[in-house]
């Protein structure tokens, strides 16, 4: 009788861990402990930074085809054993995963949207524009008057 082996590494999606999504939409986790809009590069480096061997793979998230990019762990060795005994299954997983893409280099280099109020210079760029406006309309109301 022959086994054949299967793939023991745990999948994960960065919409598992999206806190703008919903459930169905694929989130699996709570919104409280969910990060917001991660991208693949970001879980593949917090999945690095928790000692766990992994590889990033080019496929689309199969309930939204534009989502790319997947990663999957090694949670658990030959023996059955967690590698790290910390995280010992697929939730705490995802959940420490979650903790750690707001920190990561991706996230730093493309800013990070959430903390984004206003872009720089914006409120500059409109003020002439507003005077002008209040300025006519000054002048229409005096020629009213």
């Amino acid at each position: 009788m022959d086994h054949k082996i299967t793939d023991r590494r745990v999948v994960i999606y960065p919409p598992y861990i999206d806190s703008k999504l919903t459930v169905k939409e694929g989130r699996r986790i709570p919104v409280a402990q969910a990060c917001e809009s991660p991208s693949c590069h970001e879980v593949f480096e917090s999945v690095l930074r928790l000692n766990f061997k992994a590889n990033l793979e080019d496929k689309c998230y199969p309930r939204d085809y534009m989502q790319r990019g997947r990663i999957r762990v090694e949670l658990k060795n030959e023996n059955g054993e967690p590698v790290n005994p910390a995280i010992p299954n697929r939730r705490t997983l995802l959940i420490e995963v979650a903790k750690l893409v707001p920190t990561t280099n991706a996230r730093a280099k493309r800013g990070d949207p959430s903390k984004v109020d206003e872009p720089v210079g914006l409120p500059k760029l409109l003020k002439p524009k507003e005077e002008k406006l209040l300025q006519q309309s000054n002048k229409k109301s005096k020629k009213k008057k």
